[in-house]
């Protein structure tokens, strides 16, 4: 690495004698050439390893003119691409320092060092820099978008919403979705506080913003079920089939738990049994399961879950099969069962319950935003065969 640091600086020296000698009027570049002593010296620096000091020689030596900026721009990233950020804020703050710098180059000159701040962490110089740049037209896009990457790290979701919003009119983009899960982030810290008007409020705006936002309307049957408003929850959560099947697992036992709550198990089990036949999905197979049970016994739960694993294979279909049907086994039969009950739980245990369709990061949590791409409404359930290749 310090090699490559000390032909990186080795270059940027050379290049600015090179621009410096090739400025100069031709009757002088005819005399006799003399290497510049501040190249000499740039020289010194880097053979004893002071490589901040040749930098220093670089920035003096480099007139900044439309000729040469675009060379001090080049040296900074590739300062900071190699980490030495330190370096690249240095470069890029003497770029902007020169008062006669045109606005075109001074602006680009901010992006970078505000590049060069995110990059260190700094995240409260970077935002003043992206701030101003917003209004800048040839960079307004780009400083908003990288503005929201901030307000997303430091969670500062009002701030995002506002930023979002912009961008989405700079950019002409759809934002609406994303600005959705910033309501459902404003909305989750107010439901934690028990602030339930607000929160639920925060929540309509999601589904406002983003009318197939399952996330809202978990939400929203949440701050109803923990004010024990359990009937009013119910049409948000039976919402989230026409809102995006795909989660419907994510609703199913807050339905039971509804329907137990109000005393009302028939109806469970009849909307459970519609539910099956248009999403068939293992949750639904689960309690419906559990329910048969109770009430007509174990043979009948496992042929109702044989029957929908014939139709439906998984590995996790199969596990629920296996746990009814080895209460009523014996002998030999009861110990194989318990061996492949114990094989399938461990598959399980590796298998992810959910995937990122945008980059493939998986993992046993649903997180909203990504953690992998950072995208948000990425991460989906496992279902169905794919819960065994993934």
């Amino acid at each position: 690495m310090k090699l490559i640091g000390f032909f990186l600086v080795l270059v940027c020296i050379a290049i600015a004698w090179f621009l410096g000698y090739r400025a100069r009027p031709r009757a002088e570049s005819a005399r006799k050439i003399n290497v510049p002593r501040d190249y000499l010296i740039g020289l010194n620096f880097l053979l004893n390893e002071e490589t901040d000091k040749a930098v220093d020689v670089f920035i003096k030596m480099l007139e900044v003119d439309s000729d040469t900026v675009e060379t001090h721009l080049a040296v900074g990233k590739l300062f900071r691409r190699r980490g030495e950020v330190d370096r690249a804020i240095r470069i890029h703050q003497n770029l902007i320092a020169r008062p006669q710098l045109e606005k075109i180059y001074r602006e680009q000159s901010l992006y970078e060092l505000g590049q060069d701040y995110l990059s260190a962490g700094v995240l409260d110089r970077a935002e003043r820099i992206f701030l101003e740049l917003a209004n800048a037209k040839p960079h307004s896009a780009q400083a908003l978008k990288t503005l929201i990457d901030i307000y997303q790290q430091e969670k500062d979701w009002d701030k995002a919403v506002h930023a979002a919003i912009k961008y989405e009119s700079v950019a002409k983009v759809n934002m609406q979705p994303v600005i959705a899960h910033y309501y459902c982030e404003l909305g989750e810290t107010a439901l934690n506080r028990k602030q339930y008007d607000m929160a639920f409020d925060y929540f309509e705006k999601a589904l406002h913003a983003d009318k197939s936002c399952v996330r809202a309307s978990l939400l929203q049957a949440k701050v109803l079920m923990e004010q024990d408003e359990h009937k009013k929850a119910l049409p948000y959560l039976k919402k989230i089939k026409d809102q995006n099947p795909r989660y419907l697992s994510e609703s199913i036992e807050l339905l039971a738990s509804c329907y137990e709550k109000l005393g009302e198990e028939d109806k469970l089990v009849y909307y459970l049994k519609q539910l099956l036949e248009e999403h068939p999905r293992v949750p639904v197979v689960l309690i419906l399961a559990e329910r048969i049970r109770k009430r007509k016994g174990d043979k009948v739960a496992a042929n109702f879950v044989a029957d929908y694993v014939r139709r439906y294979p998984s590995l996790r279909g199969l596990y629920i099969f296996v746990n009814i049907y080895i209460s009523n086994a014996e002998g030999r039969a009861r110990e194989d069962l318990h061996i492949l009950q114990n094989l399938m739980k461990n598959l399980l245990a590796t298998k992810p319950d959910y995937q990122c369709s945008s980059c493939g990061f998986s993992g046993k949590t649903l997180h909203w935003q990504c953690p992998g791409c950072k995208q948000w409404s990425t991460m989906m359930p496992v279902h169905g065969l794919q819960e065994e290749t993934a």
